[in-house]
């Protein structure tokens, strides 16, 4: 025998009769998409620890779990174990103060299987289920939820949350109530019903580490940190006293504490140097939260350690031309196997070395946002240096970096002056999105890169947008492997598609868009966002595949070469939903 709980149309539970839950789908928006169990149906945790101690009452779009009191023994927590391989699920919400006072100082080194023991999270939260919906909980008392998670390189694996039973006497009631926190202004029309359900996504709150990561069990990089801040900013309310912002500022407040991670000097796996990308995402994102809040006490509170940031990654520029600069070559074939130093930013399989324009590029947004905090914190001195430095770049950018022989920016330019060009679309998108080539150049560099994309014959939206168009020779790449895109053949022709190596991937794809709409070419970004929104919709870009791999990556005919389950990164791609201009009508 079950019993079943829900309306039909926003979730849908079923327990056993020892109480043990069986079953549970949610559909944010209420359109009764509720065919998926997000349950590890297998789990023995997954049930009411003693007859008669849990309850569940369901109503329209909510449904409250009680822990009752039964006896005076102090029972157990109830432990539910949520499936990895249909949706990434995190709660979002704040770390007790007890949980960030025993919160690693580092991030450790993936380990298939590991959940770190947890952490603690107050009470209201949301539980957000990727592609799905979300539950905002809150509690009849004060109470906080243990979260644990783990994953396995296919994309398996398990979220556990454990709520407290009643203790001295007292019941809880826990209620779920059915939510899809978005931000005003997504356009109407069901084809942006992928951004309603869906903008949370790049929000994943790791357990283990007590800051937003990749995925709750991923690595939380410092060079990623503005993908999710690009979302958070927003300011969008999860639960009752609890905002994206929240996240966004203790997520940051971890890095003031010294945290250290991968992409920043002195981490492990082969990274003796700071990215060139790390301190511009670290600036970009407490900019992202200080600008919409206001909050000028925090900054000037925190303004050292920015004050730092700064002068590290100005610290960059060794020559003193203006373009910061890698210490690792980035000539041709300076990449040896294995590798013992990574390249310089986020594309890390990839030869990024010395002048590198996408790390350059995002310097130039981070010293512009970095000017608004040192205003804020009353450093006017440091504002102009800020303006000053954006300048420098502005002017050497398109001289350092355009290569008249194909008519777009090279991705990197090596210690022995060599312009690596492999038709870098991202590169191309966030220089034209942070205002580094004038307008006309910006078109002209659109139209060779639009009539490339339709020269090499891709057209799968639906899957995102490859990083490069050509292969990257083998020169150039610094993975030597082939299940990372480094194929044996010197034209790397091998290895093209697979991963970084012009895979698909909505990772930057959002970037091309918001950068088509800046350029009034709406209907090119519109023929690249709607197929992808209806990936989005479909959940093409996470959870495992047959062969093993993920579909965070995939090759042009949607073979997987992923190994996140879901990376965060990309679904910052939803916000160009909120970019494009709304008095477009949308194509039929």
């Amino acid at each position: 025998m079950s019993n079943i709980f829900g309306d039909g149309r926003s979730f849908r539970l079923e327990t056993a009769d020892n109480g043990a839950w069986r079953f549970l789908a949610v559909d944010g928006l209420g359109h009764g998409r509720l065919t998926v169990n997000l349950m590890q149906t297998a789990a023995m945790g997954n049930s009411f620890h003693g007859v008669g101690d849990w309850s569940v009452q369901g109503s329209d779009g909510a449904f409250v779990m009680r822990a009752k009191v039964c006896g005076e023994e102090e029972n157990p927590p109830l432990a539910l174990v949520f499936e990895r391989t249909h949706s990434s699920v995190t709660l979002l919400g704040k770390f007790t103060s007890e949980s960030i006072a025993s919160a690693p100082v580092t991030a450790g080194i993936f380990r298939d299987g590991w959940d770190g023991g947890g952490a603690e999270i107050e009470l209201p939260a949301l539980l957000h289920f990727p592609d799905f919906g979300s539950f905002e909980i809150s509690a009849s008392r004060p109470a906080y939820v243990r979260v644990r998670a783990s994953r396995q390189r296919d994309g398996t694996g398990t979220t556990t949350l454990e709520f407290p039973a009643a203790v001295d006497g007292v019941a809880i009631d826990y209620l779920w109530k059915v939510t899809a926190p978005h931000p005003r202004g997504v356009p109407s029309g069901s084809v942006f019903d992928a951004v309603r359900r869906n903008f949370l996504n790049a929000l994943q709150l790791n357990p283990q580490f007590r800051l937003l990561a990749n995925s709750t069990a991923g690595g939380p990089g410092p060079f990623a940190l503005y993908f999710y801040s690009g979302i958070a900013t927003y300011g969008v309310t999860l639960a009752r006293g609890l905002t994206t912002l929240d996240l966004l500022r203790q997520s940051i407040e971890r890095f003031f504490g010294g945290f250290q991670s991968y992409g920043m000097a002195g981490y492990q796996l082969q990274a003796p140097y700071d990215f060139l990308d790390t301190y511009p995402s670290l600036l970009i994102a407490t900019a992202d939260y200080a600008e919409p809040s206001g909050d000028t006490e925090w900054v000037r509170r925190h303004y050292p350690r920015i004050q730092e940031w700064l002068e590290k990654m100005l610290a960059q520029d060794v020559d003193g031309d203006g373009l910061l600069e890698y210490p690792a070559s980035g000539n041709a074939g300076s990449w040896p196997d294995p590798l013992v130093i990574r390249p310089s930013n986020w594309w890390d399989t990839i030869g990024f070395g010395h002048k590198d324009a996408y790390g350059n590029a995002l310097a130039a947004e981070a010293l512009r946002r970095t000017a608004n905090l040192a205003r804020m914190a009353n450093q006017p001195c440091d504002a102009d240096r800020c303006l000053a430095a954006v300048e420098r770049i502005r002017e050497r950018f398109v001289p350092a970096f355009f290569n008249p022989q194909t008519g777009v920016l090279g991705g990197w330019r090596s210690a022995d002056g060599e312009l690596h060009d492999h038709w870098f679309l991202f590169v191309n998108s966030l220089a034209i999105l942070f205002d580094l080539v004038p307008q006309d150049l910006a078109n002209s560099i659109m139209d060779r890169m639009l009539a490339k994309l339709k020269e090499v014959g891709f057209d799968r939206f639906d899957l995102g947008l490859p990083g490069n168009f050509v292969p990257v020779p083998k020169c150039d790449y610094a993975h030597h492997d082939l299940r990372w895109g480094g194929g044996a053949r010197e034209d790397n022709s091998d290895g093209f598609q697979i991963y970084e190596n012009g895979g698909a991937t909505v990772c930057f794809a959002g970037f091309t868009i918001e950068a088509l709409y800046k350029l009034g070419r709406v209907a090119d970004g519109d023929r690249i966002l709607i197929p992808m929104l209806e990936g989005f919709d479909k959940g093409n870009f996470q959870g495992p595949c047959s062969n093993g791999r993920t579909k965070d990556w995939r090759a042009w005919d949607g073979t997987c070469h992923g190994y996140e389950g879901l990376l965060a990164d990309g679904y910052l791609t939803l916000r160009a939903a909120l970019k494009r201009p709304a008095e477009h009508p949308l194509p039929r």
